[in-house]
């Protein structure tokens, strides 16, 4: 097992290393900056994209109140507690690093913006390993990630360069919801990391269509806003999730859940054509055709 790991790990680290040298350098644009809205309101510049950043504060404390009370998420496996109250504090500190950033956009605040995501990302992977792989490991992967995370912040803000940032962004994007299919959960409820991905993935294309979507609400919200309420729907069915789910008796996953479904599925269209069929056949009475 351990053996295995560490050819993991060195796989990893052997794809970054080629990645950092085939890859040209991904300088941050300043054109970020511009969003589309830029309204002003009670005195504070960029006011909705500013306040929309309030959800994150209100999913974040009650996240982290419930993991302290009489352990309502019933964590059973040692590390959960430490990496969803990483994961809590970093989307609750996503209210105060966005809203800074936002009073006056620019790169020496986008670092406070970028900051908690990033804790958040880091400790939602190490959280798959615990429940999903080895509950040791993963617990002890918690502070490498985040610092990996951290690291990659630094590294954009002293060399200009994003790719250490954007691997560690759009990787849970592509990890979490693979291994929420193939890995066989110990809990219920495991389509709600599926959501949750869905949500901020829909985030990022609202983000990307800032200027779009003002113009074709009429001004109304701007894309970068509604980023910000989609990104907190991605706590909001993960604490749904920690909330309602129980310890499943028989761990299978998603897949192949899928697949008995589907194979069930096929089954019941094959026995209703196959009744359809002997009551197809009507009975004749040879004797009122002489």
């Amino acid at each position: 097992m351990r053996k295995r790991t560490a050819t993991a790990w060195g796989i990893a680290i052997l794809c970054f290393v080629v990645l950092m040298l085939v890859t040209p350098a991904i300088p941050q644009s300043q054109e970020y900056h511009n969003f589309a809205d830029q309204r002003e309101f009670l005195g504070i510049p960029n006011f909705l994209n500013v306040i929309s950043n309030f959800p994150f504060l209100v999913v974040g404390l009650v996240g982290l109140v419930l993991c302290y009370y009489g352990n309502y998420f019933k964590l059973s496996l040692p590390g959960e507690l430490f990496g969803w109250t990483f994961f809590f504090a970093g989307v609750a500190a996503v209210a105060f690093g966005s809203s800074y950033y936002h009073l006056e956009p620019n790169d020496a605040r986008l670092v406070w913006d970028r900051l908690p995501m990033t804790v958040a990302f880091t400790s939602i992977i190490a959280i798959f390993i615990i429940e999903r792989v080895d509950a040791r490991k993963g617990t002890f992967s918690i502070i490498p990630l985040t610092l990996a995370g951290i690291v990659s912040i630094l590294y954009w803000r002293f060399f200009d360069d994003l790719r250490p940032y954007a691997v560690i962004q759009f990787v849970p994007c592509i990890a979490i919801p693979v291994m929420a299919i193939l890995l066989p959960p110990m809990y219920t409820h495991s389509t709600h990391w599926l959501w949750a991905a869905g949500f901020y993935i829909l985030a990022k294309i609202e983000e990307a269509a800032d200027v779009p979507i003002y113009n074709v609400t009429f001004h109304i919200m701007s894309g970068h806003t509604l980023k910000h309420l989609c990104a907190a729907l991605v706590p909001v069915f993960l604490t749904l999730m920690l909330a309602k789910r129980e310890v499943v008796e028989e761990r299978v996953s998603l897949l192949q859940m899928w697949k008995i479904s589907w194979t069930k599925v096929k089954l019941n269209n094959t026995n209703v054509d196959t009744i359809s069929c002997e009551y197809s056949v009507a009975p004749v009475d040879e004797g009122g055709t002489r």
